[in-house]
């Protein structure tokens, strides 16, 4: 059975400024360092409850932010861009179960780093109708590979404004927000335990339950979706309905139709990219 862990940073115990997730400065680097141990401990419980392939997507920022060479050696390790399904890349090649380990809350929540894909670009994500934070638009792309998000870790209001779209998963809490910028963490290596334990569980039960040790391949019927965009600035709006397919609401309120949760992804990816000219 295959397991695909997509890791983030934000959500990672101990991590509360903007610094620690950006390259170039001490703090990043031991940020980094507790990003790849959550990510490690996910990945020894996930083989000791019976998997027999894991992968590790690096989701933050550029994707080139886990250290391999302190990963398990068993596990093999997605880094980079661009890539086609960005966080949720290597579930095309029959992930069973998916984990999202470092999440965070959503764009405009007292979520401690709260966003929503890009901070600079993006204010609100909707599909048809239903805001939706990294973990939701993600999970949607998981599922629509016939995938199972299993397991999650971040704050407490990521935790909160989750676990509706994913009533079956297992959740792991790092630290409780007090703000954007504040909190009360655990202690890094009770979460990595807590992680540990957690993943062996989530995949000694899926195997227990009699599901298929591998996803059958078979993707799930794509549905369209209508994409609700509010972003940042006037400006951002001017420069995305510079792409014929958006439809502009107000003064910073797009919408798109997009064939799959898979198109609205990439469309999504294609506009944070474009958002860098403006910075």
């Amino acid at each position: 059975m295959k397991v695909l862990i997509s890791t983030d940073i934000e959500g990672v115990a101990g991590v509360f400024h903007p610094e620690q997730t950006r390259a170039g400065n001490g703090e990043y680097e031991a940020a980094r360092r507790w990003m790849t141990l959550e990510a490690n401990a996910a990945i020894e419980g996930a083989f000791a409850g019976g998997a027999t392939d894991v992968w590790v997507n690096d989701s933050h920022g550029g994707f080139r932010n886990l250290l391999p060479d302190l990963l398990d050696p068993r596990a093999q390790v997605v880094l980079g861009k661009p890539r086609t399904l960005g966080m949720m890349a290597g579930v095309e090649y029959g992930a069973a179960l998916v984990f999202m380990i470092g999440y965070h809350a959503k764009a405009q929540t007292r979520g401690i780093l709260a966003h929503t894909i890009n901070s600079f670009a993006f204010a609100r994500v909707a599909f048809n109708g239903v805001e939706l934070g990294e973990a939701g638009v993600y999970g949607a792309l998981a599922v629509e590979y016939g995938a199972r998000v299993a397991l999650l870790s971040g704050d407490d209001v990521f935790a909160e404004e989750t676990a509706p779209r994913f009533p079956d998963a297992r959740f792991v809490v790092t630290k409780n927000a007090t703000g954007y910028g504040s909190g009360v963490t655990q202690a890094p290596a009770s979460v990595r335990e807590a992680l540990q334990a957690a993943a062996r569980d989530v995949v000694r039960q899926h195997l227990e339950a009699g599901r298929a040790p591998e996803a059958s391949g078979a993707r799930a019927q794509p549905q369209p979706v209508e994409c609700e965009l509010r972003v940042q600035t006037s400006g951002l709006a001017d420069l995305f309905c510079q792409w014929p397919t958006l439809t502009r609401v107000d003064g910073v309120t797009l919408r798109f139709s997009a064939a799959s949760a898979e198109h609205a992804v990439r469309m999504l990816n294609c506009l944070s990219a474009m958002s860098f000219m403006l910075r």
